[in-house]
This record gives structure tokens, sequence and C-alpha cells, in this order.
């Protein structure tokens, strides 16, 4: 049986694969190991500038596996409460890294795979890519952060709609709404993708770690601490070296150089 997750290097970006294309690439008890260590990995990782996000096969993740429910559904329960806390943790970790994190959508999504494919700060979907919630129609309820990310980008509203109901969203309709940045055709994802975490992994790594705080905690800020917060953390940026290799490289006309190193800013 193949690896369930590679991880691999490139340029100062960290490609993490599901290789489970066999199995919907599922959040199984194996998948979810490979997952947490990998973003383990990653997290401690200073070399570390953008991470991507993507699968193999005809679909990006089919969620958790239903076979393995049905095996025992009198201790599902059980099963559930051991195997979410890490998994939670994990993505957690992944989504808040003080870097630019990048998922490709190959195909459908479903169940967690939502919100392993949601977690991502830009999202870029295959035409072939569905998105389908899935839980309501087996009883469950969403995990893996699917709800969270999911509600930011389409509100409560729709957000319900999508999981009551568990109607397939194409690519065209996720696009509509929100739910991804882009969408492209199947043979040119992979390589849009990978250019476009490249691209982030060359760009300030101080600015961007502190623009991905700003938008993330705008929604729980007052105007007032917003304010506050762009002010000390323009001033910061303004003090970097990116900022003056910055300043320089756009006025000699050329592209810049930043050498600054990944440093999680705090908001506090």
């Amino acid at each position: 049986m193949p690896t369930p997750l590679l991880l691999e290097h490139l340029d100062g970006v960290a490609m993490l694969t599901l290789n489970r294309p066999d199995r919907a690439n599922v959040l199984d008890v194996e998948m979810s190991a490979a997952l947490i260590a990998a973003i383990d990995a990653v997290a401690q990782d200073k070399s570390v500038r953008a991470v991507l996000l993507q699968a193999r096969g005809r679909q990006f993740c089919g969620g958790g596996n239903i076979g393995d429910f049905a095996s025992t559904p009198e201790q599902l329960g059980d099963l559930l409460e051991r195997g979410i806390p890490p998994l939670h943790r994990a993505i957690h970790r992944l989504a808040t890294l003080p870097l630019p994190v990048i998922s490709a959508l190959n195909g459908p999504i479903g169940g967690g795979g939502i919100g392993l494919a949601l977690c991502a700060d830009i999202v870029l979907a295959a035409e072939s890519m569905k998105l389908r919630g899935g839980y309501s129609a087996i009883g469950l309820t969403p995990d893996v952060g699917a709800s969270w990310f999911l509600a930011r980008r389409v509100g409560a509203a729709r957000c319900k709609e999508v999981f009551f109901t568990n109607e397939a969203l194409s690519a065209r309709e996720c696009l509509a709404l929100g739910i991804v940045s882009k969408v492209y055709p199947d043979a040119e994802l992979a390589e849009r993708a990978l250019a476009l975490a490249a691209s982030l992994a060359r760009g300030a790594a101080g600015s961007l770690a502190r623009i991905k705080l700003l938008a993330d905690g705008a929604h729980s800020r007052t105007l007032a601490e917003q304010l506050e917060l762009e002010q000390r953390f323009m001033v910061e940026s303004g003090r970097s070296a990116d900022s003056a290799e910055g300043v320089r490289a756009f006025m000699q006309k050329r592209a810049p150089r930043f050498t600054d190193p990944v440093r999680p800013p705090e908001a506090g």
C-alpha cells in the first residue's frame, strides 16, 4: 500500500500530497496520522516559506472513511472521540501557520475533506472539483473545521444549506460563492498551484505573516483595535530589511530579493 501522504520540498515550498487515490484520499486512521506528522514537521522547518496542499487521483478528499464507521457502528462515538482531537489540533496548526497556505483541489471534496481544503489561505480548484456536505445524510455533523471555514467564506445561511441539503456544488458555483479563488482546467491546476506557491515563497515573509494575522482576526476586532494593530505592524514592517530591499527594488525597477526569515508576529 502506498504511503498515505507525501511531504516534499522545493525552493521554500513544502508540498503535502494526499497519496491514496484508490481510496478517495479519505481521512482514515493512517491518513490522519500521516497528515498530523507532516504538519508538525512543516511547522518546525524554518526553511519553509509557503505550503501547498494537494492530492493525487480523481478526488481531493472524500472526508472520513465510512467503511470504518460501518464496521463498528455501536462504537462510532468512541472512535470519533479518539480520532478527532489530534486531527483538529493539526488542522488548527496548519491554518494558523505564519505562512501562505495554498490548496489545489483536483476533484470532489466532501465531509472532513471540506475543512482540509478550505483551511488554506488561497484555494484553487480544477474544473472537476465539486463540494458536497454529506454529514447529515448519515446522521453526523461537520468536523475538521468544515463548518467554520465554509461559514467564513459564504456566511451562516449558505453554510447551513450546504450541510442540510447535501447538494453538490460545482467548481464554478464554488467560485461564484467565493469558496474557491480560481478555477483552472484539470491539466493546468498542479502547475498553476505550484507556480503561485513558489511566487509566495519568494515574497517578504514578515509582510505576508502580518497580512495573514490582520485579515484572519479582523472580524473579531473593533475598528480601533484593527487600526492600532495595522499601525504597529506597519512600523514593524518598515523597520525590516525586506522593506528596505523592497523600496530599493521598486526604485531601481527590478525584482526584489527578500531574505528575512519567517518570524511569527503576535497580535497581542
